[in-house]
């Protein structure tokens, strides 16, 4: 009787798993999700399809040139022109950026890098409540506290030798083109800064202990490691925060002024896309103003999709770049 020496295999989990059976949930949640990605684009596509539809009537009174080109907003002569709100939106969206990103990158920084932990967490927390606010809470802050808060500051600059500057002339009603833009840079604040943090904590443990080892300081290794290599999702958020920006209407609506005109100085007023369709869309009782404000947020929708396409391309360079990192 001789005794059995076949060598007893130890296999890994890895392929255990693949000798399994096959699962029937595993396809089935697979076909789940594609079907609803399916859906979902789906529903985007039909939305846009009929709003195209029926802003495609204002064509029968004026060109898709004289729309978008026109400056004059005259519901009551049947005249619009959609520049003024085009350029409110981008100056709103271009104020609340210079103010934000900054502030963001800070406190991203702050929280990360040299704040102990005790202070960091309440800190992160704090900033992240406020995109809980809503959006009608801080239009009335906007107008009760903000607005009169600015309004000595920008007399005390359109009165001096900045005021002969285009950009900071007066004169100075109160809601302006300047209120938007703080108002939306508090409220990306909180995006930009929580992307901003996560990309950071993503760098690489072994990037930030060799650059120490090699005699770096801590500023010396946030900024030649960590920055760079957090590049790419600070600018994602930075993009997401300007995404926000441009579709925010009701806290716009309260402190931009809601005018539509074309003004050189951040003090004056103005207004934009959104919030030119929320106010005025329930009044929409001239010939073809309806359909033009329906224009105008096919005008919101392309202008949001083509900054969302231009951005996906940078992060992708940036992914590019960084490829192959270990980021343990």
């Amino acid at each position: 009787m001789t005794a059995d020496t076949t060598p007893i295999r130890d296999e890994s989990p890895v392929a255990l798993i693949r000798r399994r059976r096959p699962s029937v949930g595993d396809p089935l949640l697979a076909w789940a999700v594609r079907l609803l990605s399916w859906v979902a684009l789906a529903a985007v596509v039909l939305m846009l399809l009929d709003t195209a539809a029926h802003s495609l009537k204002l064509l029968e009174h004026t060109s898709l040139w004289d729309f978008l080109a026109g400056t004059v907003w005259a519901p009551a002569s049947t005249v619009y022109g959609a520049l003024p709100f085009i350029y409110g939106t981008l100056v709103t969206s271009t104020l609340a950026l210079l103010l934000a990103v900054p502030l963001a990158l800070g406190a991203a920084l702050l929280v990360n890098e040299y704040l102990p932990p005790r202070l960091a967490a309440p800190l992160a927390y704090a900033i992240e409540l406020l995109a809980a606010i809503p959006s009608v809470v801080y239009g009335f802050w906007g107008v009760l506290v903000l607005v009169p808060a600015l309004r000595p500051l920008e007399q005390a600059v359109a009165g001096s030798t900045f005021g002969e500057i285009p950009i900071f002339g007066g004169p100075v009603p109160g809601p302006s083109y300047l209120s938007a833009g703080v108002i939306l840079a508090i409220m990306i604040l909180p995006i930009v800064t929580s992307v901003a943090r996560d990309a950071m904590r993503a760098t690489p443990r072994l990037q930030r202990e060799g650059a120490l080892a090699l005699g770096a300081t801590h500023w010396e290794t946030v900024r030649h490691v960590v920055l760079p290599f957090a590049r790419g999702g600070i600018f994602a958020g930075v993009i997401l925060g300007l995404s926000r920006a441009i579709g925010e209407t009701i806290a716009v609506l309260f402190v931009i002024g809601n005018q539509p005109q074309i003004n050189a100085s951040i003090f004056a007023p103005g207004y934009s896309l959104p919030s030119v369709i929320a106010g005025e869309f329930a009044e929409a009782n001239q010939p073809f103003h309806s359909e033009a404000l329906i224009a105008l947020g096919v005008v919101l929708f392309l202008l949001s999709f083509t900054v969302n396409v231009a951005a996906r391309a940078v992060v992708g360079r940036f992914e590019a770049r960084a490829g192959g990192a270990d980021v343990r």
